[in-house]
């Protein structure tokens, strides 16, 4: 699969689930969702199992705490704050398994939207696969799930991104790649 490597960037469901909410995060217990990563582009399609594993959730002080850092604009920074938090779950794709640093849900109709970072990326998808080379910056992933209240949904994958905050203060990601990992068929198993 071939692809450039031109950035983009796009506001995502996740700033809603980074901003300061009205509501709570739900209760942490131990889940585990599965889904199909899949992109599609005129170069190529592709699509792989993820598993996301999330052992608890942040409290809301870590959330306040992270929120706080990624409007710095600074992405070492933002690194930096997530690296030193424990690991709470992996995010799994083929072979590479990524620790959970950051995952939040905030309830979104009648189930919840749940929002997971890394400290490192997943996966550098785009430019010469399966090749594609690390760009410097690009040092975190993020995961979005919309799920209903039975845990079935469907989300996107940012597998090497970029956080910060617009001129406005929302929230923005840069991904690596131009084309969208989307992630179907998501389904909780525990």
């Amino acid at each position: 699969m071939t692809m450039g490597i031109t950035v983009r960037t796009r506001m995502t469901a996740a700033a809603i689930a980074l901003m300061p909410a009205m509501v709570a995060s739900a209760a942490s217990v131990a889940e585990t969702f599965t889904a199909t990563a899949s992109i599609k582009s005129p170069q190529a399609n592709a699509s792989a199992p993820v598993t996301i594993n999330i052992d608890r959730l942040v409290s809301d002080a870590d959330r306040e705490r992270i929120i706080a850092v990624v409007k710095g604009n600074d992405a070492a920074a933002t690194r930096a704050a997530l690296t030193a938090m424990e690991d709470i779950g992996s995010i799994e794709l083929g072979k590479q398994r990524t620790p959970i640093k950051y995952a939040y849900a905030t309830p979104s109709g009648g189930g919840r939207l749940i929002t997971v970072l890394t400290a490192a990326p997943v996966l550098f998808a785009g430019g010469s696969l399966p090749d594609a080379k690390p760009r410097e910056g690009f040092d975190l992933a993020l995961a979005v799930l919309v799920v209903d209240a039975t845990g079935k949904g469907e989300g996107e994958l940012a597998p090497a991104a970029k956080i910060k905050t617009n001129a406005q203060g929302a929230i923005v990601t840069e991904d690596y790649g131009r084309e969208v990992i989307h992630l179907t068929g998501v389904s909780k198993v525990k």
